[in-house]
């Protein structure tokens, strides 16, 4: 069942500040009636509206980041409120899902970057910092609470994570190692070298988006390049290719959510959502379907609240200047 959701068009255009201080941005309004969706007799494609509201009346579908801000990571806990990571400066913007209105949580600094995020349930937010580090702030204040050097600050990036277990676990995308940081303040980070059938390519991204299987016995990755998803053992690192049926590839791979054994993929600059379901063992994935939208632009990473999916638009292929707009749009599950 391929879905493409279409531009709400009764949605105002949000206007944006530049700065990436701490001022909030203007919320916006979503003058929609609720959708359930329909569909194409002819070709069973379902066509789905993006409104109502993922917990009650209607909620805004799509919301504005400040300019400039280079969004990636997107975390959502069991409150509406949605918390991006910067590729600019590090800094992470809160934005509340029943308003879309937003402010930055924490102002970042020179030569941090914040791209994966995680919300845990005790307010702890894990951050893949890309420069070799991970970072954990109170979703609260904003304020770094711990900080773990993963790898030397070059020829790595920390790229994403992921909560299972005692742990939370950071992919690199310039190495074949997975790093597993304790949840809570303090604790010894885990490195957890990739085996198996995975092959480290040189020069381009390789894990990037993570996930547990239902089962909790294990973790899915994401191979950004040639577009590949991996069974990993957490015990031995041992990583079984995952077979793909109905699709060959995952190519541009980002963020992965998984929900039961449905697994969505997101394939950034293909401006797709691809879903999956799994097998009992997490070695089989099936296409099930796919979700597309015109405003989708090099969407990156993916968080769930209510019947929703919540994604930013990194805009790779648009200028990544100070002046570049960026939203985050919502798509219904």
């Amino acid at each position: 069942m391929t879905r493409s959701h279409p531009h709400p068009h009764s949605l105002p255009h949000p206007s944006r500040r530049a700065l990436l201080g701490g001022a909030a941005l203007t919320a916006f309004a979503v003058a929609t009636g609720a959708g359930a969706g329909t569909a194409n007799a002819a070709n069973g494609t379902k066509t789905a509206t993006t409104t109502g509201g993922a917990g009650g009346g209607t909620w805004p579908t799509e919301f504005p980041l400040p300019n400039g801000f280079l969004p990636e990571g997107i975390a959502i806990g069991r409150k509406p409120y949605a918390y991006m990571g910067s590729r600019a400066n590090g800094a992470i913007y809160r934005t509340d899902l029943r308003t879309g209105e937003g402010g930055i949580l924490f102002a970042g600094g020179t030569g941090l970057i914040a791209v994966g995020l995680k919300l845990d349930h005790d307010g702890l937010l894990y951050v893949a910092g890309n420069t070799g580090v991970a970072r954990t702030h109170d979703s609260r204040t904003g304020e770094v609470v711990a900080t773990h050097q993963l790898t030397e600050p070059t020829g790595h990036f920390i790229n994403d994570v992921t909560l299972l277990g005692d742990r939370a676990w950071f992919t690199d995308s310039r190495a074949a190692a997975l790093y597993g940081v304790p949840r809570g303040r303090t604790g010894t980070v885990k490195t957890l070298p990739l085996t198996g059938d995975w092959v480290q390519l040189p020069d381009v991204n390789n894990a990037n988006g993570i996930v547990g299987t239902p089962d909790g016995r294990a973790l899915i990755v994401v191979k950004s390049t040639p577009g590949e998803l991996y069974n990993v053992n957490l015990r031995t690192g041992h990583a079984t290719r995952i077979t793909l049926v109905g699709a060959a590839n995952v190519v541009n791979g980002d963020g992965l959510y998984r929900i039961g054994r449905t697994l969505y993929v997101v394939q950034n600059r293909l401006n797709l959502i691809s879903v999956f379901h799994l097998d009992s063992k997490a070695t089989t994935a099936t296409l099930t379907g796919t979700i597309t939208d015109p405003r989708f632009d090099v969407p990156t990473t993916a968080a769930r609240f209510g019947n929703r999916l919540y994604l930013v638009n990194a805009r790779f292929t648009s200028p990544q200047t100070p002046e570049t707009t960026f939203t985050g749009v919502a798509v219904p599950i």
